[in-house]
């Protein structure tokens, strides 16, 4: 068989992997903010497969959500003819997290899975940090970690997605880059044992990496200004997510749960 053509097996490997993050990350936010408030709603998707929802929310970690999903169709939605009108199946995890303070970062990750027919398999995901008050030993530390887990695939790819992550989340119409970035891949086909640990590890080094940095700023003194700062500054992040970003369009065109998609947006802003 073509190290193409992953098994069943493997796919279900990957999503248990994903299923482990998604707890993970609830168990290092809870660390994070011991009073914040856990919701969970697991939701089906009437065309095929559903999800599990998970939000914390709490006086340290404002809004912070951590999604599994599995969604299958007759018809994958997609403006590329190559694909368009072929079964799919799409599976993966996805965080983001708003802090109270102003000094902590916001935090986002993704990693997924996707079927195209009987014999396209990909994996795609990122992680990246947006701060509103930087701190260069966070961008270096978060780096880092990502730098070591891109190390798993090749020489090459911590500078190549790292490059992606800034083209990918740029905001055109403000003309600036979301954030400090991180790494952004996508469309990774070839070998799933090649590629799985590589996937793995970027994950495990946001769970591991983030929470360090949200436990060292989300206690710090800050000001009214600071504060009204970062309401504002939360303003390009919705922007983002609700122009530019294909996971969000991703996920309504496939009819996800909507509730669940828009757990990214922030819980107060303003413009």
């Amino acid at each position: 068989m073509s190290e193409t053509l992953w098994t069943s097996s493997q796919v279900a490997e990957a999503q248990d992997f994903f299923r482990s993050v998604q707890e993970r990350l609830m168990a290092a936010f809870a660390q994070v903010d011991p009073e914040g408030r856990e919701e969970r709603e697991s939701w089906q998707r009437p065309a095929g497969g559903g999800g599990t929802m998970a939000v914390m929310r709490g006086p340290v970690v404002e809004k912070a959500g951590a999604n599994f999903s599995c969604v299958h169709g007759d018809n994958y939605p997609t403006t590329e003819s190559e694909h368009a009108g072929k079964s799919f199946m799409a599976s993966g995890v996805s965080s983001i997290t708003h802090m109270a303070n102003p000094h902590a970062p916001i935090g986002h990750m993704n990693v997924r899975l996707i079927q195209v027919g009987e014999d396209k398999f990909w994996f795609g995901g990122g992680a990246d940090l947006t701060p509103c008050i930087r701190y260069e030993e966070d961008t270096q530390a978060f780096h880092a970690a990502l730098r070591d887990a891109c190390g798993l695939l090749d020489s090459e790819a911590y500078a190549r997605y790292s490059k992606w992550c800034d083209e990918y989340f740029y905001i055109q119409h403000r003309q600036e880059v979301r954030g400090v970035g991180g790494v952004f891949f996508d469309y990774l086909e070839g070998s799933f044992a090649q590629l799985f640990p590589f996937v793995q590890a970027v994950a495990n080094a946001y769970v591991e990496v983030f929470p360090r940095i949200l436990q060292k700023r989300c206690r710090l003194p800050f000001t009214e200004e600071e504060k009204e700062q970062q309401l504002f500054w939360r303003g390009r992040y919705a922007e983002f997510n609700l122009v530019y970003d294909r996971g969000t369009r991703f996920g309504l065109l496939t009819g996800g749960n909507t509730k669940a998609i828009f757990v990214s947006l922030p819980p107060v802003v303003k413009w």
